[in-house]
C-alpha cells in the first residue's frame, strides 16, 4: 500500500493512509472511541498494535486510513481495511473487512466515515474482493450500501449447577494443553471438517494459523488461545478456542471441533468441565465474576444437542453487515455450488429463466439443464415481468442463506411472487443455512 495524503478534506482536514509510527496515536483513539472498560481498552490497544505493525499475513500499516487534523496533528476519524478468503460451499471468494471505524465526538456529522468507506470500497474492488463486511452498530452502515444479511455469532450458556460432573473416582476423560505450531495441520483438518457444516465459512491457511498461535499480542480482543484436545493415550481429538479476556461473568468458548474417530456426546462433557476451570483462572487475573459457561459457536452446532440441558439459555445471532456491489459477478464465481443445489432436488435439469427485480436494478439468470448458462445484471428499463421481487438489499438475505423465501416475504409485502414454485426454486439455488464465521482480524 501506497503511504501518503489521498484526500485533502480543507479545514485543515485530510485523509491519508496510516504508518507504523502512527501506533500510539491508534491506541489512544480506538481506546476512547470504541473502548467500554478497562480490559475491552486492553483488548483494542493489542488489536490496533498487532494490525499496525503490519506482521500479519493479510494487513499492512497503509491498510489504515487516517483522518488527520494538521492544525493539531491529531487523528480525528479513522478505519481500516482487513483482507481475506472466505468460501461459499467450499468455493473461494475475496472479501474486504472494514474495521475499527470511528470519528471523535466533535468532529461527527461531516462526513468523514462516507469518505474513508468511498476510499476503502475502491482499495476492496482493486484487490478483487467480491464482498465486502462488517460487525458494528444497529443501522449505521446501511448508510454505505450494507445489509444485515449473515448470522454474527450467537450460542447458548449455563451455571454451574449446570455443569456435567464426573462419576465418583472416574478420571478425566479428555486433558486439554495449548496448541503449537506442530499441530497446524491437525488444526487445520478439523477446522475444515466443521466448515462443511455451514454454507459461509472463512478460509484459514497455515499463515493464518501460525499467526493466531505465537503471532498476535496476548490480550488482543479477537486472538483465540487455542487448545488441543487429548484423549488418554495424548491423541489430538479436537480443538477448542478461547478468548483471552472473559466477557464479564461468562467464560466462554468460540471454536469447537473434533476428529471423526470421537463422538461429540463424549467430548463435550469434558470441554465444558475445562471452560469452567479456565474461566475461573481469567476471574482471578481479570477481577472479574464467574457464575456462567458458554459455548458460542453460533445458531446451530452438535455440541448443543448433546448437553442441551446443561446450556438452557438461547442467544440469538446478531449480523454481520454485508455489501456486494456486484451480484452478478458473486453469483458466477459461486454458480457450481448453486448449480448442486438444484441437481439434488426437484429442479434437477431446470432450464428457464429467472429474473430477479431490485426495483431500481435487477439480474437475469440463465439456466439449462440445471447450469448457469448467463448471468445479466438488469437496468430499470428491463424489469417487466420479474419471476421475483425484492426491494434494494434484500436479497442479500436469500444469497446469504440467512433468511427464506416464505420468511422474507412476510416481512417485505413488496418481496415476493405470486407463484409458490417460484419461492420453492429460489430456496433451492440459495438454501437457507446456519453459518459461524471466524472472520480474519
Amino acid at each position: 500500500m501506497t503511504e501518503g495524503r489521498i484526500r485533502d478534506l480543507g479545514d485543515g482536514l485530510i485523509i491519508r493512509h496510516g504508518t507504523s509510527e502512527d501506533a500510539d496515536a491508534l491506541v489512544r483513539f480506538n481506546k476512547a472511541v470504541h473502548g467500554e472498560n478497562e480490559w475491552d481498552e486492553k483488548g483494542l490497544a493489542d488489536w490496533t498494535l498487532d494490525l499496525i505493525g503490519g506482521e500479519g499475513p493479510t494487513f499492512e500499516p497503509g491498510d489504515f486510513i487516517i483522518v488527520e487534523d494538521t492544525t493539531t496533528g491529531e487523528i480525528v476519524s479513522t478505519c481500516c481495511l482487513i483482507s481475506q478468503t472466505w468460501a461459499y460451499e467450499g468455493i473461494p471468494f475475496k472479501v474486504g473487512r472494514p474495521e475499527l471505524v470511528g470519528t471523535k465526538k466533535e468532529y461527527r456529522r461531516r462526513g468523514l466515515v462516507r469518505q474513508q468507506f468511498e476510499i476503502l470500497h475502491e482499495w476492496s474492488e482493486d484487490r478483487g474482493e467480491l464482498v465486502q463486511v462488517i460487525t458494528g452498530i444497529p443501522y449505521y452502515y446501511r448508510l454505505f450500501g450494507y445489509e444485515m444479511a449473515l448470522n454474527l455469532q450467537g450460542g447458548r450458556y449455563g451455571f454451574e449447577p449446570n455443569l456435567p460432573t464426573l462419576a465418583e473416582e472416574q478420571e478425566e476423560p479428555f486433558s486439554f494443553r495449548p496448541a503449537d505450531d506442530g499441530d497446524i495441520s491437525f488444526l487445520m483438518s478439523v477446522y475444515a471438517r466443521g466448515c462443511k457444516r455451514q454454507l459461509i465459512s472463512a478460509v484459514w491457511d497455515e499463515a493464518q494459523w501460525r499467526y493466531e498461535l505465537g503471532g498476535k499480542r496476548k490480550y488482543n480482543i479477537n486472538r483465540r488461545e487455542i487448545y488441543i484436545i487429548q484423549d488418554q493415550a495424548d491423541n489430538p481429538v479436537g480443538v477448542i478456542g478461547i478468548p483471552p479476556i472473559k466477557w464479564g461473568n461468562n467464560s466462554c468458548l468460540t471454536i469447537y471441533e473434533i476428529a471423526p474417530e470421537v463422538s461429540w456426546a463424549a467430548v463435550t462433557p469434558s470441554v465444558a468441565r475445562f471452560l469452567w476451570q479456565k474461566g475461573l483462572e481469567l476471574a482471578k487475573e481479570q477481577d472479574q465474576p464467574q457464575s456462567a459457561f458458554g459455548f458460542w459457536l453460533g445458531e446451530a452446532h452438535p455440541a448443543y444437542e448433546v448437553i442441551a440441558s446443561r446450556l438452557p439459555v438461547v442467544i440469538k445471532p446478531y449480523a454481520y453487515y454485508v455489501r456486494v456491489p456486484h451480484p452478478a459477478k458473486f453469483i458466477k464465481e459461486i454458480a457450481p455450488a448453486l448449480e448442486a443445489h438444484l441437481s439434488d432436488s426437484a429442479f434437477a435439469n431446470y432450464t428457464g429463466e429467472i429474473k430477479l427485480n431490485f426495483y431500481r436494478d435487477g439480474l437475469l439468470m440463465t439456466f439449462k439443464d440445471g447450469h448457469l448458462e448467463k448471468i445479466k445484471s438488469l437496468s430499470n428499463t428491463e424489469l417487466d415481468k420479474p419471476t421475483v421481487n425484492f426491494p434494494p438489499l434484500v436479497f442479500l438475505h436469500l444469497l446469504f442463506g440467512h433468511r427464506n423465501m416464505d420468511e422474507l416475504s412476510h416481512i417485505f409485502a413488496d418481496c415476493g411472487t405470486r407463484r409458490d414454485e417460484n419461492k420453492r426454486l429460489l430456496d433451492t439455488l440459495f438454501p437457507k443455512r446456519s453459518s459461524d464465521i471466524w472472520s480474519i482480524s
